[in-house]
């Protein structure tokens, strides 16, 4: 699997910058050029970004060591919940995942499991060691190299409100992804205006309703 997962990577890969070295020359049709990207890697997916909490505050405090004890057990916790929700993970950077669903709902429902388990766990640990995550979801048209990389509109959407905008519990969604579960009884959705770099210009913070 690993085997065969390289090399659909990497021909994706080689054929996307392949095209991209074709839109740089001189006189290229970059409009057609761009077409055939999107023909080729463009795919509907919904987008999950995580970061943890305090967690540049905590290396400082407490050192390397305990930077890499909370990346383990930060992985240890979350890849079977993503696995079972159907997810895929792109990337691991630092305290940081990105990861693909074929649905918003299984990734919003993935989200939550990945909540639960920071509470059981944060029970039973003191409060320096406690995992503390942040996730944001998108929802919509991007470029999916292989199982390699994601771009678009929607990745960058999900990595800024996960990163840089959610507090430590928070499910936070772009207008996209939230317009998909408006008619969904189970969750309630709240306004989030964000006022940073022009994106996105309105998010929502997700609850569940029976958890309200």
């Amino acid at each position: 699997m690993t085997f065969i997962r390289g090399i659909s990577g990497g021909a994706s890969a080689e054929r996307l910058e392949s095209l991209v070295r074709q839109r740089l020359e001189a006189g290229a049709d970059k409009a057609g050029i761009d077409a055939k990207i999107w023909d080729l890697f463009g795919e509907e997916w919904a987008v999950m970004f995580t970061d943890l909490s305090g967690f540049s505050r905590q290396v400082a405090e407490f050192g390397i060591i305990h930077f890499l004890q909370t990346i383990f057990e930060s992985q240890r916790l979350f890849v079977p919940v993503i696995e079972a929700h159907g997810g895929i993970l792109i990337k691991q950077e630092g305290d940081s995942l990105l990861v693909v669903f074929r649905n918003v709902l299984n990734a919003l429902e993935c989200a939550f499991d990945m909540q639960r388990s920071t509470l059981e766990y944060n029970a039973r640990h003191e409060p320096a060691e406690h995992v503390l995550l942040c996730v944001g979801l998108g929802y919509g048209r991007i470029l999916k190299i292989g199982d390699e990389d994601v771009f678009g509109h929607e990745v960058n959407g999900a990595s800024k409100l996960g990163e840089d905008v959610a507090m430590a519990g928070d499910v936070l969604l772009t207008q996209n992804a939230a317009r998909l579960l408006q008619q969904d009884a189970r969750w309630d959705l709240q306004v989030l205006p964000i006022d940073a770099c022009d994106f996105p210009s309105e998010a929502y913070r997700v609850t569940e309703k029976s958890l309200a």
